[in-house]
């Protein structure tokens, strides 16, 4: 029987010499034939991440899972150690690890596992969240031992996420912070825009209050010899 390639569009930098389960390996190979693209992959996992819901059908949602997973992992420098540092750091080599890992996510048939969010959180942002590859292992192991799953969600996909500007936030904040002080019955008070003086204003004011008070006790000394004459 003529055997299916185990080249995929989106296989990551992962070593070659991976041992597969015969069944296990022949359905995710027919799986991760479809059409996906690294940037799809991104996009759908941030979406499940700032929602904790997912859209897709499992059984491409796990691809995408699958690809990301392994392209996080090839990117720790344990995966180019030889394989005596690889146990001595892992407790295995870096193959087995994945392999153990990619199983524990494919192994699931009805639908992802309830952490998904969690899953998708970590396969986004690994490296600032675990510093080595073994803490990482955990995690993502700990995640993927459960055995509750999601069911797909039926409303509308939303709209790509965007990161709110900084700017803003601030506003944002800022206004929250306004409606809590009239909701506990204090309302701001704003000063009228004609009544805002800056500091260059009150400077002219008062120096031509003085230069008026100067100018008026100039004007009764010369007042009082003439008073006096007469």
């Amino acid at each position: 029987m003529e055997t299916q390639p185990h080249e995929i569009l989106l296989q990551p930098p992962v070593s070659s010499n991976e041992v597969h389960n015969d069944g296990a390996s022949n359905h995710r190979d027919a799986e991760q034939k479809q059409d996906v693209s690294r940037e799809e992959v991104l996009q759908t996992l941030q979406v499940i991440a700032s929602t904790g819901k997912f859209w897709h059908h499992w059984d491409k949602l796990k691809i995408m899972l699958s690809f990301q997973l392994k392209q996080v992992l090839s990117e720790y420098p344990e995966a180019k150690l030889t394989s005596e540092q690889q146990y001595a750091s892992l407790g295995e080599s870096y193959i087995e690890l994945v392999h153990k890992l990619d199983e524990a996510l494919t192994c699931f048939i009805e639908g992802p596992p309830f952490t998904l969010q969690r899953l998708c959180e970590i396969l986004l942002d690994a490296k600032s969240i675990y510093p080595n590859l073994s803490k990482l292992a955990l995690a993502l192991e700990k995640n993927l031992l459960v055995t509750s799953t999601l069911t797909i969600c039926t409303d509308p996909y939303p709209q790509a996420t965007e990161k709110v500007p900084v700017d803003q936030e601030k506003a944002n904040e800022k206004q929250n912070q306004q409606s809590d002080t009239v909701q506990n019955g204090v309302e701001p008070q704003v000063p009228d825009k004609d009544e805002v003086m800056t500091e260059a204003d009150v400077g002219d004011d008062m120096t031509i209050d003085m230069e008026t008070f100067e100018g008026d006790k100039s004007s009764e000394t010369n007042s009082e010899p003439n008073a006096n004459n007469l």
